[in-house]
C-alpha cells in the first residue's frame, strides 16, 4: 500500500509467509504488535533474535533444541528401547504435549514424495539405521502420518529395518475419541473396522 511504510510493509510480507497467516492477519498482526510495542513488540523481538542465535537441530534425533543434544536424547531415563519415528518436530511436540511416550524420537525431516523428488537420501533415514545398534533400541514405532506419503515411508522404513532385530509398530488409527461415525471420512472408518479388538 503506497500509504504504509516501507519497513512496515516489509514486516507484514514476512508475516504472511508464516504458516497460517495470509495477508490480512499478517496485517492485523502488525498492527497489535505496533500498538503494544512495549508488551509484545520489543520483547517479541529480542526472543526471536535469541533464538535465531541459540536454535539448533539436535546432531542425534533432529528435535529442535539449544545444544549439540536435545533434552529428551540426553535424558538417560528416556533410553527405554522405544524409539518413535516422526516426521517432523511438530510432530514430535505434539506426541510429547500427550505425555504418554517415554523413550526417545526419531524426526525423518518428511517423507518419501515421488512428486516433490525426495528420496531416502533426502530423509533422516541412515542415521535411523545407526541408531538400532548405538542405542540398543528394542522396538520401532512408525508414527507416520496416515497420508499416501507417510504409509509409503513407513513401508520404505519397514523393509530397511527388516532383519535388524527390532519390533516394528505403528500409531492405531480409527475413530478418535468424542468422534461420531457420521462426521467421519471412509477411509477412517475403514481403518478403524481393520483395526478392531476385542472387548
Amino acid at each position: 500500500m503506497a500509504d504504509t511504510p516501507k519497513d512496515i510493509e516489509e514486516l507484514i510480507g514476512i508475516m504472511a509467509r508464516l504458516p497460517g497467516l495470509g495477508p490480512r492477519s499478517a496485517r492485523r498482526a502488525v498492527l497489535t504488535l505496533i500498538k503494544k510495542r512495549g508488551a509484545l513488540m520489543r520483547p517479541l523481538a529480542e526472543t526471536m533474535a535469541r533464538v535465531a542465535e541459540t536454535a539448533r537441530e539436535c546432531v542425534n534425533c533432529g528435535n529442535i533444541g539449544t545444544d549439540d543434544l536435545c533434552g529428551i536424547c540426553a535424558d538417560q531415563r528416556r533410553a527405554t528401547g522405544e524409539l518413535c519415528v516422526v516426521e517432523d518436530v511438530a510432530d514430535l511436540w505434539a506426541m510429547e504435549r500427550g505425555g504418554a511416550f517415554k523413550g526417545r524420537y526419531h524426526v525423518l525431516g518428511g517423507t518419501l514424495s515421488a512428486l516433490d523428488d525426495v528420496g531416502p537420501e533426502d530423509l533422516r533415514i541412515p542415521r535411523l539405521k545407526g541408531r538400532m545398534a548405538d542405542e540398543g533400541i528394542t522396538e520401532v514405532i512408525l508414527a507416520l502420518n496416515a497420508t499416501v506419503d507417510g504409509q509409503t515411508t513407513a513401508h520404505y522404513i519397514a523393509d530397511e529395518l527388516a532383519g535388524a532385530g527390532v519390533s516394528l509398530t505403528s500409531l492405531a488409527q480409527g475413530v478418535p475419541i468424542g468422534g461420531e461415525l457420521d462426521f467421519l471420512d471412509d477411509g477412517t472408518i475403514s481403518a478403524a473396522l481393520r483395526a478392531r479388538k476385542a472387548l
